[in-house]
């Protein structure tokens, strides 16, 4: 007789990489999926016509939750692509000009931004400038004023940063963007559904938001652009959206997107606070368990669910490879291609190689509970200290 032995799933603190979909959303979802499968684009018949209105639906659900209008939502297939278009289509205006565009960019961004502004760099199609932040992550808000003065095409800043968790004074950010006539990107991949967005009212011309970090689906985002500011396409084929992206339009992901906007509208104000006691309850335990334990980043203004660490001298390498089945956090190293490196952001904030080395993102969300943290604490403070006995 064969025995079988029952494993549970490794407990999941690592939100800020994913979130998992929230069931009401995956059935909403399924309908789209099986039973009003309609192209959106495809207009003489009630398939494609329960499908648009889908789809209409979502893109006012994304605008409320963010305080634009819904004429300015345009879907695309995530942050990345939002990013790009937004760098790509607003640069390429502009190269018609005798002058070579500037960029002004947070060096603690994305590397979807920072990759995108390289690479057109590279190119020689225009000219970046790196703004200033400190050791906690914080933007220089004066030095930025300075650089926006002296003229610029595209101002790229985050809402909220997706290893440390800082949240940037974005509507500030936006009136200084304004004052100099300066359009202004804001990836707010981490913050959409977590923290406060006004689109309209916060000065933003351009601002990234994708799915798969509030609890839709992956592969489904949206990029909202200010009226006023067309955009040149990086995607042709067909002039779906106005021209702006083509493509068949993935209406079960865009319904997923809608209705997590919705449950975010709904929820937003009543859970981040519960994950923020739970976020506060797991450092406390770490700090009393970690002596030597340090929190990174700005911990007066950080997102609810967000806890970054480091604990000097214990390699964070050496961490994950002894709790990795029983417990999912991440380095927050860039890793997206498969090959670990030195968080660029920890580098930005000139930290030093120990913390760098040691350091750990954990992220929780709405589906985190007590228990969770409590064994959570538990693992970590086990590894770190069988770990310490071996060095």
């Amino acid at each position: 007789m064969t025995s079988t032995v029952s494993h549970n799933p490794p407990i999941y603190l690592d939100y800020h990489y994913t979130t998992p979909v929230d069931p009401r959303i995956a059935d909403r979802m399924l309908y789209y999926m099986t039973t009003a499968f309609g192209n959106a684009s495809s207009t003489d018949h009630i398939y494609g016509d329960e499908a648009a209105k889908a789809v209409s639906e979502a893109r006012r659900q994304v605008a409320e939750l963010v305080g634009a209008s819904s004429k300015e939502v345009f879907f695309t297939s995530g942050a990345t692509e939002s990013i790009n278009l937004a760098i790509q289509g607003s640069i390429f205006k502009h190269l018609d000009n005798k002058s070579k565009p500037r960029i002004a960019i947070s060096p603690l961004e994305h590397k979807a931004v920072l990759d995108t502004c390289f690479a057109i760099a590279k190119k020689g199609l225009a000219k970046l400038i790196t703004l200033q932040v400190d050791s906690k992550g914080k933007l220089d808000l004066e030095h930025l004023e300075q650089v926006c003065k002296q003229g610029l095409s595209l101002l790229c800043v985050m809402a909220a940063n997706n290893e440390i968790g800082n949240i940037y004074p974005v509507r500030e950010i936006g009136q200084i963007a304004q004052k100099y006539n300066v359009s202004f990107l804001c990836d707010a991949s981490q913050a959409v559904g977590k923290i406060p967005i006004d689109f309209e009212q916060w000065g933003i011309t351009y601002l990234a938001i994708s799915g798969h970090k509030f609890y839709a689906p992956k592969g489904v985002g949206a990029l909202i652009v200010r009226k006023e500011h067309q955009l040149e396409p990086i995607i042709f084929g067909g002039g779906h959206q106005k021209g702006m992206r083509s493509g068949t339009l993935n209406v079960p992901g865009i319904v997923g997107l809608g209705e997590a906007c919705r449950l975010r509208m709904l929820e937003m104000e009543e859970d981040e606070p519960a994950i923020a006691i739970l976020r506060n309850k797991l450092q406390n335990l770490l700090q009393e368990k970690i002596p030597t334990l340090v929190v990174n980043g700005d911990i007066n203004s950080r997102l609810a669910g967000n806890l970054h660490i480091s604990i000097p001298g214990i390699p964070n390498s050496a961490i994950i490879a002894r709790i990795r089945e029983r417990l999912a956090i991440s380095t927050g190293s860039a890793c997206s291609s498969g090959v670990a490196a030195p968080s660029h952001v920890l580098r930005a904030m000139n930290l030093s190689e120990e913390l760098i080395e040691g350091s750990l993102r954990i992220g929780l969300g709405k589906f985190t509970n007590e228990k969770e943290i409590e064994e959570s604490a538990e693992i970590i403070s086990d590894a770190v200290a069988k770990i310490d006995r071996l060095m």
